[in-house]
């Protein structure tokens, strides 16, 4: 059991490399049409766009979980992403461990 909660863990450190960080999504578009359009560049392993609870819209970010590093380097190839008439904003998500974000703030 302790094997497997390991591999589990080792999985999402490696998986969470390959993230992608889309500000600037237009209301108009749905996670479905955000997976379709990033699939272009590499296996599109999940799509999160988080929805305001209050509003019921989306909160016009979202993240992409492609699964390879190469994925992420052919989005960053093209200069510009535009869906429905809006330019995304992308940056490569990194991840810090929480221990190494508290010793930051300190």
């Amino acid at each position: 059991m302790a094997a497997a909660s390991a591999a589990r863990a080792v999985g999402r450190r490696s998986r969470s490399l390959f993230d992608i960080f889309v500000a600037e999504v237009p209301w108009t578009v749905s996670s479905k049409e955000l997976k379709e359009y990033f699939s272009q560049f590499g296996s599109v392993q999940r799509c999160h766009l988080p929805f305001d609870k209050d509003t019921g819209f989306h909160r016009r970010y979202c993240w992409i979980k492609f699964s390879t590093q190469d994925d992420v380097w052919n989005v960053f190839q093209k200069d510009t992403h535009i869906l429905e008439g809006a330019k995304l904003s992308l940056k490569q998500q990194s991840y810090r461990r929480r221990s190494q974000r508290k010793n930051q703030s300190e």
